[in-house]
């Protein structure tokens, strides 16, 4: 695997134009860089990682817009780091697709966008993508590859394994570096999110359960984050404004441990004083399987709905989730606990996400 870019070069708008060889791309990366293409004027877009596969290599590429004052809130979008989980990254690729159509018209965007940053990085394991697989063109699962160890016992295999890329959850040989594409995305999350006061990220992943769940860490332990009431103060204003939303809203380890999460190594990173508030979004694929038991025979339809109506309404459903954490971000200063106000909700908070005992 190749890291030849990881400065953050601006991307080459040459490069944005369709691929002509089939077999050298893929949909979600030919519609990635039509949109990036398409708003080259009010996107900055820049090539942070070159990722080689057994035939061909696919930039990395990120899009970011919105103010450019360092002291302004931000919030990232990331997808498709799991290669077979297409429907996160397609729900990216249609928020960018409709800011970019909003900017034509809605003067409330352009004033929103006058104080706070937009990050997309929809597209993160493009050599997963292209080849069906998971794990990237090393067979590494990508949210198992940081380097930081559970502190509890982790499902077999799920948890993560140094076994063998053989085998699945495979999180790489210890001691050796990160993946080209892990280090990217967290070096995007190092110099455009954490490195502000505030800021949030969301990660979108399919395939596990029933509900939709949005997770934060920690994932590698089951004591609770330090910033626990600043996201019980957002999980709160989520169900205000959303009332009738489906979402599981909970520390991952209150279902599972896992080794080497991508998202507890960030959040651990971010510099002392400063805000970093990562989610990751849980479609909950089972629920397309029951409706329409012949995916299981599909390694896609496992992860993703396969008739064309259930993924418009994905599309439509989730989209309200980063339209409001653009909202969030932007209004940081009108909800963000202080003081005795904090106090209170981290007593609610860690009553209402107790721990669980281990067995």
């Amino acid at each position: 695997m190749d890291s030849l870019h990881l400065q953050h070069n601006p991307a080459d708008l040459d490069s944005l134009r369709p691929t002509t060889d089939a077999s050298a791309s893929f949909d979600e990366h030919e519609a990635l860089k039509a949109i990036l293409l398409a708003g080259s004027a009010h996107f900055d877009i820049q090539t942070v990682a070159s990722i080689s596969t057994r035939s061909p290599s696919f930039p990395l590429y990120t899009a970011s817009i919105g103010s450019r004052d360092r002291q302004a809130p931000a919030v990232g979008f990331f997808g498709g780091i799991h290669g077979l989980e297409r429907i996160g990254t397609q729900l990216i690729l249609h928020y960018m697709r409709a800011l970019l159509f909003r900017l034509e018209w809605d003067e409330l965007l352009h004033q929103q966008l006058q104080q706070v940053r937009l990050v997309f990085m929809p597209l993160v394991n493009p050599g997963g993508m292209w080849a069906h697989k998971r794990a990237n063109p090393n067979g590494v699962d990508l949210m198992r590859n940081a380097p930081q160890r559970a502190e509890q016992r982790v499902p077999f295999l799920a948890g993560g394994q140094t076994l063998s890329p053989l085998l699945p959850w495979y999180c790489g040989r210890p001691g050796a570096p990160m993946e080209a594409e892990s280090a990217a995305l967290l070096q995007v999350v190092r110099q455009q999110l954490a490195s502000r006061p505030f800021s949030l990220a969301l990660d979108c992943h399919s395939g596990y359960g029933f509900d939709d769940s949005i997770w934060f860490p920690y994932a590698k332990t089951r004591r609770l984050m330090a910033h626990l009431p600043e996201m019980f103060a957002l999980k709160t204003m989520l169900e205000r404004s959303h009332p009738h939303h489906a979402y599981s809203f909970e520390p991952q380890s209150n279902q599972y441990l896992l080794h080497g999460d991508l998202w507890d190594h960030a959040y651990d990173h971010a510099p002392p004083g400063n805000l970093f508030l990562p989610m990751t979004l849980e479609l909950g694929s089972w629920l397309w399987i029951r409706k329409n038991p012949r995916q299981l025979f599909s390694r896609h339809g496992i992860f993703n709905p396969i008739k064309a109506h259930r993924t418009k309404r994905v599309l439509r459903r989730h989209s309200d989730l980063l339209d409001f954490l653009t909202r969030a971000a932007f209004a940081a200063p009108r909800w963000l606990p202080l003081a005795e106000r904090r106090a209170q909700l981290m007593q609610l908070a860690m009553a209402h996400w107790r721990p669980r005992r281990t067995p």
